[in-house]
């Protein structure tokens, strides 16, 4: 498997099957965010705003089918769920020569959706996804996952990069009522770990199922 537990440069700039970072589109994409600047926290920043509010947040666009999942499919789509975005980041990171890796975390979301905990039998979203980078010899990590739009509709402050410091998800909202809470770290990984990740959703949340028809535009993982 592509764990991936010591910094290595190597392995956070080579294309993976998800995260592939050669791929023309996203080359191009990366290239196209990143005119202009010159040091890699300005295009580390650049390029996690792009991916932030390119894909909408969608927690109902989850797919079992692998190619929903690589980053140069996610940018044929508007809208994605936490570790679709995540790859996209990573892979665009990489595209520009920024080393980048996949790290996943299992997570409370004290603002999700009645009807999304009803329907998982738990608050509890396991294998959130999120990037690690390594800008000036430093690791900073981020989640691209909640579009501004999306934020400002649920008084969640918008999560912002500086190439400097964690850009992860909110304890709380902008009123102070708990958000996000994270429970236990699955690591980090060169590529994404996609059986994996669907084995767990099938053995904690049963096998695959529609949500096309219960899409609403809450906060749910």
């Amino acid at each position: 498997m592509n764990r991936s537990d010591v910094p290595n440069d190597q392995a956070w700039l080579r294309p993976g099957a998800f995260v592939d970072s050669d791929h023309p589109a996203v080359v191009a994409f990366a290239r196209e965010t990143c005119v202009g600047l010159d040091d890699d926290a300005a295009r580390a920043t650049a390029l996690f705003r792009a991916v932030r509010e390119r894909l909408r947040y969608d927690p109902y666009t989850v797919s079992t089918d692998p190619d929903e999942a690589r980053a140069s499919t996610l940018l044929e789509r508007e809208r994605a769920w936490c570790v679709p975005k995540a790859v996209l980041l990573c892979a665009a990171l990489r595209a520009v020569g920024i080393p980048a890796r996949l790290g996943f975390a299992d997570v409370k979301n004290h603002l999700a959706s009645e009807k999304l905990v009803r329907r998982l039998g738990t608050d509890l979203f396991v294998w959130h996804g999120y990037v690690e980078m390594k800008i000036a010899d430093r690791i900073v990590k981020a989640s691209p996952a909640f579009n501004s739009s999306l934020c400002a509709k649920f008084g969640v402050p918008v999560l912002d990069l500086d190439g400097r410091n964690d850009a992860m998800l909110h304890a709380f909202d902008g009123e102070g009522r708990r958000h996000m809470e994270y429970v236990a770290e699955r690591g980090t990984y060169d590529d994404l770990p996609h059986a994996e990740i669907f084995a767990t959703f099938a053995a904690l949340y049963g096998g695959p199922r529609s949500h096309e028809k219960e899409r609403d535009d809450a906060f749910d993982g």
